[in-house]
């Protein structure tokens, strides 16, 4: 309730006044959660309204008594008479004060010890009838009573030394104390004990008795004090003033020590230790992670700190440091898993099966690296999967498309907030293995920024001499990338950095013939749409005349994406019919194409009906394949300028220029006077216009368009031709022979005039297509003209000036050439 008022017991202790005639009947006023002792003062709130009549009584008396008696049950509101100690003490009011809520204070202090003899139940509370206490007091203290005071005296002064609570002001009160009674009252009165002790030892009526078991509780007392002291020490050293609450948690664990429990906490521990042995770490991994689990045990559990090192725990436990999948070596079995998932791609398979022989006859070896470089469609990415099924591992692909972060690659520094490992160390976490077949897909659309470079980071993970100490900055730790087979795919290898390229084993994928269509829609396409829309093999059929209408008139790709949703197309038209109740089966041929996917997409161009004058057929290779490209040229009466439209970037502008030049350089070869071009602007085009076009290679195309407008000669309407000019005539190599040699078999055209320098490229295209082709292949604009024009340049102009009417003479301007 309160705590002693020790100034006023100071007063009450050195005063030997006789004890007061008390009145046998005096009202009841129960209290909680105290025992109230002879000589005892302190506060008391009075809020119960038979509490508070019963102040009012004892108020009214002349010596302010009342009976102050401990309730059993501290909750109980109304107490009974068998609900109070029948044993309390008399006190007296020495103030009252009547707070604003209609509460009392008052300030009480204990006068004689009395026992309740009956209740007199009144319309204003209990009143009681009581007895008296009497103590003996000796005469003359004997050597053993004076032994025990003593004693009990320094308990209590040892006590308050370890409480921190021992000052002179009390050591001068225990010592003037000379009778046993109120030393083990005013000691039992400051002790704080519990409700029932202290009823206990007021009920004692002996003073030496009261004395004896006052020393008994002081002995617990100091025990548990000392062991709180020792809990105090252990747990100082580890804390600061900031950790109020670890320095809770850390008595509490002491605490649990001690009664031989374990807690929460070291149960964490032993998990991580168990965690950290089973993981199979190296031994550098292993003593970082020693010291991060002793940090941790260091740290206060719920701190911002303790959950980033748990976090990296937690990394490096799961981190497969030890666990390798077994590699399928049987050579024979993985060649026809590679044969069931894909069609044709035998320069792939072959690689792959290589890599399995030498890891048969080497288990040491390194993983290579493999960069699949090919259009859209052609099927990089399943190939992946179909080499992971094939060697009997783990497959993981992450897409590096729009990446500029280095730390997608190396991982986040762990001082900052979030920070997570690089995609790398993540994709080995996610498949649980250290020699998975992991695919990083277009690995060309990486870019940079202030993040840094991507690629860059990348060069430590793929070079077969470095990535055997592979460090991504989270971990910042060695991780062994030797034994992973990292697969890189791409469109296009010309935003490859050189760097990075130079590490890398390149495997291009070309396009697909209509023929490799063909068999691919009927093996895995058609099979895979029919059982993705619901349907089965009765259900729908299809003609192969149907297929190849598909495939050049609803479809123009290197790759099968097109024809895959355009089947996928014809299967969910065909399901809805058998939906709405038409089980019959539906035959998809050529003439009922057009019901299901509308007009054809894709017609040949008007261009190709006749051979026409001013009009060449080149050859261009994209990211989605090859495709012909049409050059326009034409002569109009102007001031000798050079017109190009239809989007063409720096280099196909510098060949375009170089035709013309080699054209005005040989106009007598080809039957014209050097004047024929003063007068007249040159205007090249190429169509489509929206595109974007850029390249070396049109500029053969260019220079026959050229020419074949100033002689009027038309140029063959089924002959393509690629390669470079140069000023002097020289046709130069070109690149994606393959990719441009399929985009003519899409438009139609039988024969492609080829630099000769990439006669070894053509050598390598499969005689399936090679066949359907007539390669002629050239060094020299002059063949080119022999070989492309209907009739030779210089008859066709010679022809033309016969037949063209004579015109008057006109005053001849100077004019120049606009450069560009």
């Amino acid at each position: 309730m309160g705590e002693t008022d020790r100034d006023d017991l100071i007063s009450i202790i050195e005063e030997q006044d006789e004890t007061p005639d008390i009145p046998e009947e005096l009202p009841l006023l129960p209290v909680r959660d105290v025992v109230i002792f002879t000589d005892m003062v302190l506060p008391l709130f009075i809020g119960r309204e038979k509490s508070i009549q019963a102040v009012e009584a004892a108020m009214a008396g002349t010596d302010k008594f009342l009976m102050l008696a401990t309730q059993k049950n501290p909750m109980d509101e109304m107490p009974s008479p068998d609900d109070i100690y029948r044993v309390g003490t008399v006190g007296k009011i020495l103030r009252m004060l009547k707070l604003p809520e209609g509460n009392l204070k008052v300030l009480v202090q204990g006068i004689a010890k009395a026992n309740i003899l009956s209740y007199i139940e009144k319309p204003k509370g209990y009143h009681v009838k009581l007895e008296v206490i009497s103590e003996s007091y000796p005469e003359t203290i004997d050597i053993e009573t004076e032994a025990l005071m003593r004693s009990v005296r320094e308990q209590c002064e040892k006590i308050l030394s370890l409480r921190g609570e021992m000052s002179a002001e009390i050591d001068t009160i225990l010592e003037s104390l000379e009778d046993p009674g109120k030393l083990a009252d005013l000691i039992a009165s400051n002790l704080k004990l519990k409700t029932d002790e202290a009823q206990q030892i007021l009920e004692l009526a002996d003073p030496i008795d009261r004395l004896k078991k006052i020393s008994e509780v002081l002995s617990k007392e100091i025990h548990l004090s000392t062991v709180q002291a020792k809990i105090h020490s252990n747990v100082k050293d580890e804390i600061s003033k900031s950790q109020r609450d670890y320095y809770l948690r850390e008595q509490m664990r002491a605490i649990h020590k001690e009664l031989g429990e374990s807690d929460e906490r070291s149960q964490e521990m032993d998990d991580y230790e168990r965690k950290i042995k089973k993981a199979r770490m190296p031994k550098e991994a292993k003593k970082e992670a020693d010291k991060q689990l002793k940090r941790l045990g260091q740290m206060h559990p719920d701190s911002s700190e303790a959950s980033i090192v748990r976090t990296y725990l937690d990394w490096l436990v799961e981190m497969p440091w030890s666990n390798f999948s077994k590699d399928l070596l049987d050579i024979k079995k993985a060649q026809k898993v590679l044969n069931d998932d894909h069609y044709g791609l035998e320069k792939v398979k072959d690689r792959i099966l290589e890599h399995l022989s030498v890891r048969k006859l080497n288990p040491e070896m390194k993983g290579p690296i493999l960069c699949f470089i090919g259009a859209p469609g052609v099927g990089k990415t399943s190939l992946g999967k179909s080499i992971a099924r094939a060697m009997g591992r783990k497959f993981v692909r992450i897409s590096l498309g729009g990446v500029r972060d280095e730390a997608e690659i190396r991982g986040h520094r762990r001082t900052y907030i979030g920070a997570m490992p690089g995609r790398i160390i993540q994709g080995l976490k996610q498949c649980g293995t250290s020699n998975p077949v992991f695919v990083m897909d277009e690995i060309d659309k990486m870019g940079s920024d202030f993040r840094g470079d991507p690629s860059a980071a990348l060069l430590e993970a793929l070079d077969p001499e470095q990535n055997t100490d592979f460090s991504d900055h989270y971990l910042n730790l060695s991780f062994d990338l030797s034994k992973v087979l990292f697969i890189l795919t791409a469109n296009q290898p010309d935003t490859i950095p050189s760097a990075l390229y130079d590490r890398m084993e390149i495997i291009n994928i070309p396009g697909y013939s209509e023929d490799e269509k063909l068999i691919i829609a009927e093996k895995y396409l058609i099979p895979r749409q029919i059982k993705e829309n619901g349907l089965k093999k009765t259900d729908i059929s299809f003609s192969r005349q149907a297929l190849s209408a598909i495939i050049n008139q609803y479809t123009s790709e290197s790759g099968l994406r097109n024809l895959e949703r355009e089947l996928a197309t014809l299967c969910r038209k065909v399901a809805r019919r058998i939906a709405e109740g038409n089980r019959k089966k539906h035959m998809i041929t050529v003439s009922s194409l057009e019901k299901y996917l509308g007009v054809p997409k894709f017609i040949p161009e008007m261009d190709q009906e006749e051979s026409q004058v001013g009009l060449a057929t080149g050859l261009a290779w994209t990211q989605c394949g090859g495709e012909a490209m049409y050059v326009e040229a034409s002569l109009f009466t102007g001031k000798g300028e050079l017109i190009l439209t239809g989007q063409l970037g720096e280099v196909m502008q510098e060949s375009a220029r170089a035709a013309l030049s080699y054209a005005k350089a040989n106009m007598k070869q080809f039957g014209l006077r050097h004047n024929d071009l003063e007068n007249v602007d040159v205007h090249i085009h190429v169509p489509a216009g929206a595109i974007p076009k850029d390249g070396p290679s049109a500029g053969v195309a260019m220079a026959a368009a050229l020419i074949s407008a100033l002689t009027g000669a038309p140029i063959k309407n089924d002959v393509a031709m690629t390669g470079e000019i140069t000023l002097r005539g020289r046709v130069l190599p070109i690149g994606g022979i393959k990719e441009k040699t399929l985009g003519a078999l899409r438009a139609g055209i039988k024969t492609i005039l080829v630099p000769e320098k990439n006669r070894k490229e053509v050598s390598e295209i499969p005689n399936h297509i090679a066949r359907k082709i007539e390669f002629v292949f050239t060094d020299s604009m002059d063949k080119v003209i022999d070989l492309a024009f209907e009739r030779p340049p210089k008859k066709q102009a010679a022809a033309a000036k016969k037949q063209a009417p004579k015109k008057k003479a006109v005053p001849r301007k100077t004019t120049g050439t606009r450069k560009k």
